[in-house]
């Protein structure tokens, strides 16, 4: 039987605010943190939770280079918070599990 390893979560506090992009790889609909990689210490995927323009979220954030990270935003959340590409939204990351 395979043992799943808890999420052990670490306190984060960091807020920006950019617009909602498509990514040209997947089609997906998401946000770009810029220098991601310098603030988590690591170029590789990074599970997260916070709020998008208040609203709650968790997303695991994926790397696209130069450091920087993209965070996909789904369809019910941007729903929620009347947002479609190219319109800007706050992100606050509250917590990094590892």
């Amino acid at each position: 039987m395979a043992e799943t390893k808890a999420k052990t979560p670490q306190s984060v506090d960091t807020t920006f605010t950019v617009p909602i992009t498509k990514d040209n790889n997947s089609g997906w609909s998401c946000v770009v943190m810029e220098d991601s990689g310098e603030f988590f210490g690591t170029r590789r995927a990074v599970k997260i939770s916070g709020t998008i323009d208040g609203q709650p979220f968790e997303a695991t954030m994926l790397p696209v280079g130069g450091g920087n990270h993209m965070i996909p935003i789904k369809a019910a959340l941007r729903k929620l918070v009347a947002k479609e590409q190219g319109d800007e939204v706050t992100v606050h990351i509250k917590q990094r599990f590892s």
